[in-house]
C-alpha cells in the first residue's frame, strides 16, 4: 500500500452492508472512507466534490442504478477508480459494468477474500473480476 491513505467512497443502499464494508476497510492501514452514500445521484455529486481514489459501488441503488452512477462518475471524475461490489453474478451485467467505466467487479459473497486484492489490482491499473463470476475470464476485460 502507498504511504498516503486511499480515499474511498462506499455506495450501497443497504446500511448494514455499508457499515460492514467500512469496518472491513478499517482493518487495513492506508484506507480512509471519505463518505458513505445510499443514493446514486448523491454519490455522483460526492464523487465530483470529494474526488476519492476509489468508489465501491452496488448495482441496485435508488434514483440512479449503479451502472448509471459509474457512467456519470467517469464523466465528472475520470481519475476515480470504480469497483462494483454486488450480488449480481450475470456475465452480461459484469460486461455492462465494465463498459460503464468500472475497473473491478467483486461479488459480495467474495468480498472478505477478494476485496483487498481487487483494490490493489485496480489501483495498480489492471482489471479485477471476482472468482465467483463464471464464464468470464480476465482476458475478456481488456477489450472493454
Amino acid at each position: 500500500m502507498p504511504a498516503r491513505s486511499i480515499r474511498v467512497l462506499v455506495v450501497d443502499d443497504f446500511k448494514p452492508w455499508r457499515e460492514y464494508i467500512c469496518s472491513l476497510l478499517q482493518t487495513k492501514p492506508g484506507f480512509r472512507v471519505v463518505a458513505e452514500e445510499a443514493d446514486g445521484l448523491v454519490a455522483v455529486q460526492k464523487a465530483q466534490r470529494l474526488k476519492p481514489d476509489l468508489i465501491l459501488l452496488d448495482i441496485r441503488l435508488p434514483a440512479l442504478s449503479g451502472l448509471e452512477v459509474a457512467e456519470r462518475i467517469r464523466q465528472v471524475a475520470p481519475a476515480v477508480k470504480t469497483i462494483f461490489l454486488t450480488l449480481h453474478s450475470d456475465t452480461d451485467v459484469v460486461r455492462a459494468a465494465l463498459s460503464a467505466g468500472a475497473q473491478g467487479y467483486v461479488l459480495k459473497t467474495d468480498a472478505v477474500s477478494e476485496l483487498f486484492t481487487a483494490v490493489e489490482t485496480v489501483l495498480g491499473g489492471d482489471y479485477f473480476i471476482s472468482s465467483g463470476i463464471e464464464g468470464l475470464n480476465s482476458g475478456e476485460t481488456e477489450d472493454t
